[in-house]
């Protein structure tokens, strides 16, 4: 399978990276080319999720991280009962 890794989140539900969702985080968001254990980090032990305003299949799960004093926010989008991330970055506040 060309993913990165496939785990289970906080609730047991699997979520997959695939190479191409890596790669566009790392070419958008560089600061997370080697933050790969805090994005599986994220979806395992959340401080929050919270429901997209916009489309209801989709997730944000947030951590906050002291060593960069901000929140990693990782999207993931559910289909057929299984997650694929979106994208994934840093962020201030939490949002919707």
């Amino acid at each position: 399978m060309p993913w990165i890794f496939e785990i289970k989140d906080k609730s047991g539900r699997k979520i997959h990276l695939s190479n191409e969702r890596w790669h566009h985080i790392v070419t958008e968001h560089s600061i997370l080319a080697n933050r790969l254990e805090d994005i599986k980090d994220t979806l395992i032990n959340p401080s929050t999720i919270l429901p997209s305003k916009y489309d209801e299949k989709v997730r944000f799960y947030y951590k906050f991280y002291k060593k960069m004093s901000k929140y990693l926010l990782v999207s993931v989008k559910y289909l057929n009962g299984e997650g694929f991330i979106i994208t994934a970055f840093y962020t201030q506040k939490l949002e919707k």
